[in-house]
């Protein structure tokens, strides 16, 4: 239970000062911050603490005393939807606030400033009773605003106002080419802007819209499981398609075939590439979208969380002047992320990168990128023989999907350039037989191939509601079994809180098997030998089976078990 007491308006002082009265921190200090704050434009609060002149928690506790107001950990908090809406989104944004609770003569409400006296003052009046304060972190709080003002109601209510709208038409919008146009633009429009902020907010990878006999359901994918974000008539369906189409530059009379398209769309500052597949379904059109945040730039290979042995491993395979590297795995198993990496590691000026991809995710400065294009027979083979022509240094083949592209890779590898590639295989061991299955000559693949790395993607624990797990007699059995006896276990479970949207799971985090290509291995390839290729993989040094590496990861408390071996069992 937090105790509040309902706050005067804050007394007229400032921080630095305050903090200066107190001996928190030296003159000296405050005027270096104070300047750094003026070429910033930061809050002073954060810049003391970047300066490391205070920790966040020491400033949050000498406000919480000096003021005699509460701190409240929101990580740990749970948040009402309706106290919450009192502070439109953009007011609590601006004087980073958050309303937690009502209670009747006030509201008790979250600042990461609470010495701001014009916030108090706007805020107030914004929600027209007095106020009781208390101190969060900052940090915390934009996470928490990006959870708790999610856009469902507006959706949901936007979907009714186009349903009505069309319903004044009295026009069924699946039967009626191109009728989707026109006077209901507006709230079609608004309804997608709105979808779209809403999956960018929550980090989502995908949004599917899919048509129903009744009824017309988006979900997002998050942390890669699908969630229902709302359900709406299916009156609504091929207005939003349509639009959609628009949007991707899409045929929009075109309803009995599949097509791909890509736009953009803005949020905040936000640039966001939306990657559209349509395809005929009975009750309409299904579209699924890929968002592709090119905000965050390309990951750099040390910030994928390999771990540093595997990470090593890796670096010395790319560094090597010719042959082929395999990052094998599923869909949505974060092979591009890992394979642009390594990209961005070896782009120079003074190499010629080139990249033959379907379709081209990411832009990468000073790298030569095709998109094959099958309408005009630009193909993966056809683009391959091409690129041996124009004198490059390292390839990168998007995915390796038949003979001829494997034999062309193969080929380069072997004739002095860097071939990096993807494939769909469940782990290292069967990608070098897959390239034989796919036809190669077992001597192309051998005197080619110098390593596989496969991984997958598992679910971290909330680090907002993380709480020590006990494992089951099952799942201690499993990870003696893989890990040995004396390994250290400090598992953990998300007990479900608003900054995960009570799962227990935020954010993900690759697993990763690596496997170099030796002698024993290069002759079990030459000799086409499933069995001893096998034998000398897993006896191999340092080689680790991916369900290992997965198990521990739940060992050190960042997924659970059960999560590591949904993802990975049965993958080696």
């Amino acid at each position: 239970m937090i105790e509040s007491h309902t706050a005067a308006r804050p007394r007229k002082a400032r921080l630095g000062d305050l903090l200066l009265e107190n001996k928190v921190i030296s003159k000296e200090q405050l005027e270096t911050a104070l300047a750094d704050q003026r070429k910033s434009g930061r809050r002073l609060g954060r810049v003391l603490i970047e300066n490391g002149y205070l920790t966040e928690d020491a400033l949050l506790d000498f406000l919480s005393r000096q003021l005699r107001i509460p701190y409240v950990d929101l990580r740990r908090y749970t948040f009402v939807p309706e106290v919450v809406r009192l502070i439109p989104e953009a007011y609590a944004r601006r004087f980073r606030a958050v309303a937690l609770r009502d209670e009747g003569d006030a509201i008790l409400v979250g600042l990461a400033d609470p010495i701001d006296i014009f916030a108090h003052d706007e805020i107030a009046r914004l929600v027209q009773k007095p106020l009781k304060l208390a101190v969060v972190k900052e940090g915390d709080l934009l996470k928490a605003l990006d959870v708790v003002y999610r856009r469902t109601e507006e959706i949901s209510g936007l979907a009714a106002e186009l349903e009505q709208e069309l319903s004044a038409y009295d026009i069924d919008l699946g039967m009626a080419p191109g009728a989707a146009e026109g006077a209901n633009d507006a709230p079609v429009v608004k309804l997608l802007q709105t979808i779209f902020e809403d999956a960018i907010q929550v980090n989502a990878s995908d949004i599917h819209v899919e048509p129903d006999e009744s009824a017309v359901r988006v979900r997002f994918r998050i942390d890669g499981e699908l969630r229902v974000q709302t359900t709406a008539d299916r009156k609504i369906a091929q207005a939003l398609v349509s639009r959609l189409k628009l949007m991707a530059s899409l045929d929009i009379s075109e309803r009995r075939l599949p097509q791909d398209g890509r736009c953009q769309v803005r949020f905040r500052d936000t640039v966001i590439d939306v990657r559209l597949s349509t395809v005929p379904v009975q009750h309409g059109e299904s579209v699924a979208m890929r968002l592709l945040n090119q905000s965050n730039g390309i990951l750099e290979l040390d910030r994928l969380g390999m771990p540093a042995d595997i990470l090593g491993r890796l670096r010395a395979l790319i560094h090597q002047p010719h042959g082929l590297v395999l990052v094998t795995g599923p869909t949505g198993s974060g092979k591009t992320t890992t394979l642009y990496g390594a990209l961005k590691e070896l782009n120079a000026t003074s190499v010629k990168v080139l990249t033959v991809e379907d379709p081209v995710e990411y832009r990468l400065a000073g790298v030569n990128q095709v998109q094959v294009n099958p309408k005009i027979d630009l193909g993966f083979a056809r683009v391959l023989r091409a690129f041996l022509r124009q004198d490059p240094d390292i390839i990168l083949i998007g995915e390796m999907r038949d003979t001829e592209t494997v034999e062309i890779g193969l080929r380069a590898a072997m004739t002095g350039h860097l071939v990096l590639s993807s494939l769909h295989t469940h782990d290292v061991v069967s990608s070098a037989l897959r390239l034989m299955d796919m036809g190669a000559e077992p001597y192309l693949v051998a005197a080619s191939l110098r390593g596989v790395v496969a991984q997958r993607l598992v679910r971290r624990v909330c680090d907002s509601c993380a709480e020590p797990a006990t494992p089951t007699a099952a799942e201690k059995v499993l990870l003696v079994s893989e890990l040995g006896p004396d390994a250290p276990m400090t598992l953990k479970r998300g007990r479900g809180c608003a900054f995960c949207q009570h799962t227990g799971f935020r954010g993900r985090i690759g697993v990763y098997e690596i496997l170099e290509i030796d002698e024993p291995l290069m002759f079990a390839l030459q000799k086409r030998d499933p069995e001893a290729f096998q034998r000398a993989a897993l006896g191999a040094a340092h080689y680790r089976r991916l369900r290992t590496e997965a198990l521990a990861q739940a060992a050190r408390g960042i997924t659970t078990v059960e999560e590591a071996v949904r993802a990975v069992y049965g993958s080696g």
